[in-house]
């Protein structure tokens, strides 16, 4: 392969990567729910707010057109959440709403 097509490949990556670590952010800020109810334990709550600002925040482990550790974060942080939410009885399913309770799939 030809420099072009490794540059493509490349920018379809990046492009794949910034998508998904956008996908989990606005996840974890539809979750704020579970974030001000008064059953879910503070260190979880913390966790999710945490891993927003590692994943907008200029510092990272690996460099900022790899977002893998942005998107491992802010996975650990979403399945954190639901399941101290599932522990508390929190976040079920609303009538009328598909979505409603399902944080991570």
């Amino acid at each position: 392969m030809d420099t072009t097509a490794w540059i493509v490949v490349a920018a379809v990556l990046v492009l794949l990567t910034v998508g998904v670590a956008g996908i989990l952010l606005v996840r974890v800020f539809r979750a704020r729910k579970l974030l001000v109810d008064a059953g879910i334990p503070l260190h979880n709550k913390a966790l999710v707010w945490a891993a927003v600002l590692y994943t907008v925040s200029p510092v990272d482990l690996l460099p900022d057109p790899v977002y893998l550790d942005d998107i491992g974060f802010l996975l650990l942080a979403l399945r954190s959440l639901h399941a101290a939410a599932r522990a508390a009885g929190v976040g079920g399913r609303e009538e009328g709403t598909a979505e409603a309770g399902r944080l991570v799939p």
